[in-house]
């Protein structure tokens, strides 16, 4: 009883109405109501704008067809791969690909398989430098 007594001489000293309190404190939920949307809808056209922005950079460089050369990246070469040792495979032949980003691949040597695109890349022609061909010293062994 003492509480509300304290309560309502509050709000007679500050001048407050308890009716027109109740309806700007409505009034101030409501405009809450309308700002929390505005971002979900800003943050949702920044996010189409930032999808296309991105999109429109990527270059798809990885699209195979069947019969195309492509090398094979060697990922248990990680102990010690050597500084200048290649982590691509010699040249396979793409005979399947599927829409999902699998791709099946043959080698004359080592058959038939399927790996994931994201482990090929195409081969243009020329040598595959897993072997070391030469050894040139910079200075003269003593």
């Amino acid at each position: 009883m003492e509480l509300e007594h304290k309560v309502y001489w509050a709000i007679k000293v500050m001048n407050f109405d308890l009716s027109k309190s109740g309806e700007q404190r409505m009034l101030h939920l409501n405009e809450l109501d309308e700002w929390r949307m505005k971002a979900f809808e800003n943050a949702k056209i920044y996010k189409e704008r930032i999808r296309k922005w991105h999109d429109k950079y990527i270059k798809n460089l990885k699209e195979f067809k069947v019969g195309n050369q492509v090398l094979l990246f060697n990922s248990r070469l990680r102990l010690f791969p050597g500084k200048l040792m290649s982590r691509w495979f010699d040249p396979y032949t793409v005979t399947e690909v599927s829409s999902h980003g699998a791709v099946e691949i043959t080698h004359r040597e080592k058959g038939t398989f399927k790996v994931n695109g994201h482990r090929l890349k195409p081969y243009y022609g020329g040598e595959v430098g897993n072997d070391v061909k030469e050894v040139v010293f910079l200075h003269k062994p003593p």
